[in-house]
């Protein structure tokens, strides 16, 4: 999202973080898959893993996951349902509702998400920025 908000110069009026739900993977580097896909698809994944905080439900406006059990766990975290969503109830896919998990499959997984989650971010940046303005 970082990578579109740049390309259309509106990058400073947005403030964007990852996190997950889970905190197996905190401190660890993106999926050297994922580094490779998105090096592929001209974008750079940096930094670290870290975990969801009670912090991120005031810090944030709007929360976006990538599945049916993210958006439970972050629900029942605390993440407004209001402003909680699916990532992908923002493009027009009625057969693909979540962003699937390519960790367990091959490389070409990865380069299947950056394009789901590419298309999805489009709509979204249109959507946040004219409800922003």
């Amino acid at each position: 999202m970082r990578n579109a908000l740049d390309k259309q110069g509106i990058a400073d009026q947005f403030v964007l973080d990852s996190a997950g739900t889970g905190g197996w993977q905190v401190g660890n580097k993106p999926d050297r898959r994922m580094r490779a896909a998105a090096k592929a698809a001209g974008r750079s994944i940096q930094g670290s893993a870290r975990s969801v905080c009670n912090a991120d439900f005031d810090a944030f406006d709007w929360i976006f996951c990538m599945d049916h059990d993210n958006y439970a766990n972050l629900v029942s975290m605390g993440a407004n349902p209001e402003t909680t969503h699916l990532l992908l109830e923002f493009i027009a896919h009625a057969s693909v509702q979540e962003v699937p998990d390519p960790y367990l499959g091959g490389d070409e997984g990865f380069a299947d998400v950056i394009a789901l989650i590419d298309e999805a971010i489009h709509v979204l940046i249109k959507k946040l920025h004219t409800t922003a303005q």
